[in-house]
């Protein structure tokens, strides 16, 4: 009980030196009530007792309304991974505006975007561009129940596909589309088998993500994916790989890592630069279903799927920026800094690790491996929330989750920040964290 009570206290207490230190978020998020539900369009970016402003950003950097500036480790949920003020990309889009917007017609950039995305990922043979991570999900799972003529899909708990496809456990997912879902527990390869199989002819498509991202940035493990693959393709199948977030931890993407080679991909976030975007594609077989010249042709319309800025702000930063060498060092620089975390915890000898791939990665209140989201269901939500609210004060921008996603501008002076910010929250919050030797 006591140790409970002491955790109260400290959020009490985090809580209100927040809301003394930010008088102008809060201002601008009362305000902003009175046209938005909750004064939020984007509900991953509200937590209590109100969400920071922010005004402004530069490189790996934000600036909130009360004129406080924090190291930008969030990266858009890696989406910003390009930071917010890349040169080549601004200069790309200034360029395209001058050649007009919503053409409403073919342009000369989207057929070159599309080569360079296939380049990068060759599992793509065809694809088709759209506007977010939750488009080109949709799209997919659309595309593989009328390929199969099937509606069934298995899915997995953490997973999150988009805005109508979430998986977290204990909620119910009530915007969910009305696919008829199947969900089993993540790297768990039995229980998925067992569930394909009991599925058969209605099953349509399994969709995972190589890493749950949302989830906790829990790895999947490449028996689980290779026995679901398998038994997918037993079935009569589609087997759909969520790349949206995970595309750019390896080039040609995870799932090259995992040794399977899906039939459809999903792409979104970074690619395009800053800008909206969504892709989907796989083999040849199946999206050439959407060729116009057929007479069965599926139809995707779209009026921004080709636009000019995300074909060519994307186009820029995976030609120009986030090179092969520059994707190798990002990463190498995220595996360097988890291990750096995971040792500072180690030595404090508290429940808490670091979990992730690469520039992904996200914090969990156990010393238990992680390998999906019930082996979290016993831990404390309070620890993530303080460790939120000590990072902010820290000027330490993350997820409320505890998800951090590092763009290319993070470089040492960086990452020694959140080290030290991570040194000095160990310190002094030690005895409200569980003990690694406990568990």
């Amino acid at each position: 009980m006591r140790r409970n009570a002491d955790l109260d206290t400290a959020l009490a207490e985090a809580h209100a030196a927040y809301t003394a230190a930010h008088p102008e978020s809060l201002a601008r998020h009362r305000a902003a009530a009175g046209a938005l539900p909750g004064g939020n369009t984007r509900s991953v970016l509200f937590y209590a007792p109100f969400p920071l402003t922010m005004l402004s950003g530069a490189g790996c950097h934000l600036r909130d309304a009360d004129g406080v500036l924090y190291v930008d480790l969030l990266g858009d949920y890696t989406a910003g991974l390009y930071g917010h003020s890349e040169p080549r990309i601004a200069a790309a889009i200034r360029a395209a505006l001058e050649n007009g917007l919503s053409l409403g017609a073919h342009n000369e950039i989207e057929a070159r975007y599309a080569a360079a995305v296939q380049a990068r990922f060759p599992v793509l043979e065809r694809l088709r561009f759209a506007n977010s991570g939750t488009e080109a999900n949709l799209l997919a799972l659309a595309t593989a129940c009328a390929v199969t003529g099937r509606k069934g899909v298995l899915a997995f708990t953490g997973g999150y596909h988009g805005s109508v496809f979430t998986f977290a456990p204990g909620r119910s997912g009530k915007l969910n589309a009305p696919y008829d879902f199947v969900t089993t527990p993540y790297n768990d390869a039995a229980t998925a088998v067992a569930a394909i199989a009991g599925m058969g002819e209605r099953l349509a498509a399994v969709i995972l993500e190589p890493m749950q991202g949302s989830g906790g940035c829990i790895p999947a493990e490449p028996g689980f994916v290779q026995a679901v693959a398998e038994a997918a393709r037993a079935a009569g199948a589609l087997l759909i790989v969520d790349e949206v977030m995970t595309s750019r931890l390896v080039p040609g993407g995870l799932h090259t890592m995992l040794g399977v080679r899906p039939d459809l991909v999903t792409l979104g976030k970074y690619l395009g630069g800053g800008l909206s975007f969504g892709a989907f594609g796989g083999r040849a077989e199946i999206m050439d279903r959407f060729d116009p010249h057929r007479p069965d042709a599926l139809s995707h319309a779209g009026t921004f799927n080709n636009n000019t800025l995300s074909m060519t702000a994307g186009h820029a930063g995976l030609t120009e920026v986030f090179t092969p060498a520059a994707q190798a060092a990002l990463n190498a620089r995220g595996d360097a800094l988890r291990a750096r975390l995971n040792a500072l915890c180690a030595e404090a000898k508290v429940a808490m690790r670091f979990s992730g791939i690469g520039s992904m990665m996200a914090v969990h209140f156990t010393a238990r491996a992680v390998r999906n989201g019930e082996a979290l269901a016993d831990t404390d939500p309070r620890l993530l929330e303080l460790f939120f609210f000590d990072m902010l004060a820290a000027r330490i921008w993350l997820a409320r989750r505890g998800m951090i996603a590092l763009s290319l501008p993070v470089g040492e002076a960086e990452c020694a920040q959140l080290a030290d910010a991570l040194g000095g929250f160990l310190e002094r919050r030690a005895p409200l964290l569980g003990r690694a030797d406990a568990e």
